[in-house]
């Protein structure tokens, strides 16, 4: 069992384990041994977002990966999915990216990407895991005057740029208001450049990171932000990205906040049309809502579900040969453009979509009936198994059996959080809540923090 490695890459608070300097320092050290073993002299890509202690841990790693006789060229501040295009096209043996996503800015991250642009298997994950908690009991802290940040070329987000731009060669922008909410996190130092040249009057707001203001009342996790910006703005749409951009948000031109389930939609019903979709086939995830599903078969679309985490969205796509994929919270997985979720390039399919059918938001998504849906976080202690608990089993039990088939009941922990989340399903939202609270009231008896 994995202890450091979540869903998302290695996360926490920065400056604590597993993001201490000791730490960091035999990541970077296990990361080169583990590359060594497939490549004699390994290059690692090294890209952060705009948290106030990114550049520290991307230093430390730095200085563990080069003494791990591995080699090492930074990014810069540079979205997740920039890296793992980077290193799948520019010939480096791994991609490394200094972030924490979505959560706030004390909290950071490290994820690793393979040169092939996919994030690593769940074997080589643990076999780094191995090697750090071995080094770690023989080890000391690196001296901070041997850190070192690592060279950054310039180049390398030009190029990711004219990556995105070339999956759209003929989108206009021109007569379009566009609201584009950067949470002060890695696209604020891509968007800029990147919308120049699609006309149009593109409005950037939550562009000016301080360190400290990532995701703050901002971004994908505040969706209604951008929402009501499009409403006082008059604008025809609005999207939201996380501190990384590995996921987007939208909004339509009514304020209505349009999630990763109606892109879906969108996507695939375009795809479809265009007989682009393979197979007639997406892979959703099991939070994503009951009405995604009926939408996509009155299109004769088959929607497969996968567990939360676009690493496992993934895994499901190229077990069956899907293209399209995604989950409810905006990771989108276009697999015949990008390897990995990209919240950019799933802005710039969208709106490209919209130039082509010459539709609005709204009307893309007017037959995505919504069941009603309640999610519960619960921040606990401890990932105790939940099916060894005999109220939490109990409560499942009741909410199963009287909603019987006419809604859906998923409880499990979060990937990158402290957090079981209870989310249920069910026509009648009174039964929705009293049963979402009565499992995650359960929960929190026992596991409670």
């Amino acid at each position: 069992m994995r202890k450091l490695f979540g869903t998302d890459g290695i996360r926490g608070v920065a400056g604590q384990f597993p993001l201490d300097r000791k730490t960091v320092y035999a990541i970077g050290l296990a990361v080169a041994h583990s590359l060594r073993r497939q490549h004699p002299d390994p290059h690692v890509l090294v890209g952060m977002d705009t948290r106030e202690s990114s550049g520290d841990i991307s230093a430390i790693l730095t200085l563990g990966l080069c003494q791990g006789g591995a080699q090492a060229t930074s990014a810069g501040v540079i979205p997740t999915p920039g890296v793992a295009y980077l290193a799948r096209t520019r010939g480096f043996s791994a991609g490394v990216v200094i972030s924490a996503s979505h959560n706030p800015w004390q909290d950071n991250g490290i994820k690793i990407f393979g040169g092939d642009g996919y994030k690593l298997a769940d074997t080589v994950e643990l076999a780094i895991e191995d090697e750090i908690f071995a080094r770690l009991s023989e080890m000391h802290e690196p001296a901070a005057s041997s850190t070192v940040a690592p060279a950054v070329d310039p180049d390398l987000p030009s190029a990711y740029i004219e990556f995105l731009r070339s999956q759209v060669p003929d989108l206009r922008l021109d007569g379009k208001t566009i609201v584009m909410d950067c949470a002060n996190g890695a696209t604020s130092a891509i968007a800029p450049a990147l919308f120049a040249n699609f006309g149009g009057d593109v409005q950037l707001t939550h562009v000016s990171p301080n360190g400290r203001n990532i995701n703050d009342r901002c971004g994908a996790l505040h969706p209604e932000v951008v929402a009501q910006e499009v409403v006082t703005r008059k604008a025809d749409a609005g999207i939201t990205f996380d501190g990384d951009a590995d996921r987007a948000m939208l909004a339509d031109e009514h304020g209505k906040v349009v999630n990763g389930d109606a892109v879906l939609l969108i996507a695939a019903r375009d795809l479809h049309a265009r007989n682009r979709l393979a197979k007639n086939m997406v892979v959703a995830t099991t939070m994503s809502n009951m009405g995604l599903e009926a939408a996509l078969r009155s299109n004769d679309i088959r929607m497969l579900r996968a567990p939360v985490g676009d690493k496992y969205v993934l895994e499901e796509m190229q077990k069956h040969g899907a293209v399209l994929g995604g989950e409810q919270s905006g990771h989108m997985l276009f697999l015949d453009r990008s390897t990995t979720g990209d919240g950019m390039l799933t802005a710039l399919i969208v709106l490209d979509i919209l130039q082509r059918s010459g539709r609005t938001l709204s009307a893309l998504t007017k037959d995505l009936k919504v069941f009603p849906q309640v999610i519960v976080n619960v921040r606990v202690r401890e990932k105790q198994p939940l099916d060894t608990i005999p109220a939490v089993v109990a409560a499942i039990r009741d909410a199963d059996t009287e909603l019987h088939g006419n809604g859906r009941v998923v409880v499990r922990y979060s990937g990158t959080e402290a957090l079981a989340r209870v989310m249920i399903e069910a026509v009648s939202e009174h039964v929705m809540q009293h049963h979402a609270d009565r499992i995650a009231d359960a929960i929190r008896a026992e596991l409670g923090a």
